[in-house]
């Protein structure tokens, strides 16, 4: 399908997203945008008890039952989420999935190596009846095949940090590729760097321009299949590191949605 296509019907359903590289389209104002009509109850997702009260505490800056609904996650899914961290999302996808679905929560080695409390939050993720805890080198991520969607927030930029090798998110990419059954989706979340920023703002901000992700994606064979602007800041100058206190918690994000062709 045409991108022009695409991005009309995006922003039918009210979701709203920003130009690709190759094209000089004005980018919308940020909207909310509301969970789709006749889908999962995310408000009892939201709820479940195998959430914590510090999950729950975030769930209005992260604007959590849109990105679950704009990711499409129903019952009886295969997801597989992408770089954990402390296992926010692995718990909504456990929750929201249900005992008929499973969920594939992926640790890279590199970073249980830098921090131990990555490797405790793989181990409490694999506890969950319907996930699977697994880990392996970044380059190299441990996914099974036939999943319904692949999801990673704010840690697409880390796979271009300076230790890894350059190839890194080609290779990832490759490998999400493979594991996602045809119509499958890849959903990216990750903090907005300045329009035209090339790869160093990984490394010295933790952030990634957004055209680059949508270029490495579509490179490794994937269809662009929408945006939202749920987590949009125009507050943030993207000039600051993620982790600087007069932004923290506050990052503009973009939120990209990748369907892997029939």
């Amino acid at each position: 399908m045409r991108r022009s296509l695409i991005l009309a019907a995006v922003a039918a359903l009210g979701l709203t997203g920003p130009a690709l590289a190759q094209q000089a389209v004005p980018i919308p104002t940020p909207v909310r945008t509301l969970p789709s009509a006749g889908g999962p109850d995310y408000a009892a997702v939201l709820a479940s008890p195998i959430r914590t009260d510090e999950d729950r505490a975030r769930d209005e800056a992260r604007q959590t039952a849109l990105i679950v609904d704009f990711a499409g996650v129903r019952p009886g899914w295969k997801v597989a989420d992408m770089i954990i961290g402390g296992g926010y999302f692995t718990r909504i996808f456990s929750a929201a999935v249900g005992p008929e679905g499973h969920v594939t929560a992926w640790q890279p080695d590199e970073f249980i190596g830098f921090q131990a409390s990555y490797g405790e939050a793989l181990t409490t993720a694999d506890a969950l009846p319907n996930v699977e805890g697994v880990h392996s080198p970044i380059g190299a991520p441990v996914f099974p095949a036939g999943l319904d969607l692949v999801f990673t927030a704010q840690n697409y930029h880390d796979l271009h940090l300076q230790p890894f090798p350059a190839d890194t998110a080609a290779k990832v990419n490759a490998a999400v590729f493979a594991a996602l059954k045809p119509g499958g989706s890849y959903v990216i979340i990750d903090h907005h760097a300045v329009d035209g920023s090339d790869l160093s703002v990984a490394q010295t901000l933790h952030r990634i321009d957004e055209s680059t992700v949508i270029r490495e994606v579509e490179a490794a064979g994937f269809e662009f299949a929408g945006a939202a602007a749920a987590l949009w800041n125009d507050d943030d100058p993207r000039t600051a590191n993620v982790f600087d206190a007069s932004i923290r918690g506050h990052t503009s994000q973009f939120t990209l949605r990748f369907r892997k062709p029939d």
